[in-house]
């Protein structure tokens, strides 16, 4: 029953097909650059800068600094403080700063302080938010003016407010001093 074949011969002397594998064809490039546009900031790593991407970024740690991406993944338990700028944006720990982006998701865990520029909002229950929402169809494209004072600004500056009258009517000096104890 075990020990012989049909034509007598034992079991072990028989051939052994090998199998043969079909050669596994080798990974698409488009394959390879979908992983070679993906970042991650992981969890226990603190960036401070400018970061910069054409794909994906995933946070898992903490970033300072200005974060532009095409599409960006804030984790759960992880932190942005600074701006934003994605054309996608996925939050679930904290942000604070400005957000510009075309596509905004507040997850249950989200918590964003700061102003956020979309086209499109969507906040999920437990969220937080504390700022303002403006919708905005160039959200992307809102030109961003640094605040620098030059020294002739601000010369005029102090020029036009020694002619603003004074709200209490009271003299520059009285409007300064400090209320007696």
């Amino acid at each position: 029953m075990f020990g012989k074949t049909k034509d007598g011969s034992p079991e072990g002397d028989r051939a052994v097909t090998p199998i043969q594998q079909s050669p596994r064809p080798a990974a698409s490039s488009s394959a390879q650059n979908a992983a070679s546009d993906e970042s991650t900031i992981s969890a226990g790593m603190t960036i401070v800068g400018k970061i910069t991407g054409e794909g994906t970024v995933k946070i898992f740690g903490r970033v300072e600094g200005e974060l532009r991406a095409s599409t960006v993944m804030i984790a759960q338990g992880a932190e942005v403080e600074g701006d934003i700028v994605a054309d996608d944006l996925s939050v679930g720990g904290r942000v604070k700063g400005t957000i510009h982006a075309n596509r905004v998701k507040l997850n249950g865990s989200a918590s964003v302080e700061g102003d956020i520029f979309h086209r499109s909002l969507s906040i999920e229950e437990n969220a937080r938010f504390e700022g303002s929402s403006r919708r905005d169809e160039a959200a992307l494209e809102t030109p961003r003016i640094p605040l620098v004072r030059t020294p002739q600004a601000q010369n005029s500056q102090a020029r036009a407010t020694e002619s603003v009258p004074k709200p209490n009517g009271a003299p520059d000096s009285a409007a300064h001093a400090s209320p007696a104890a």
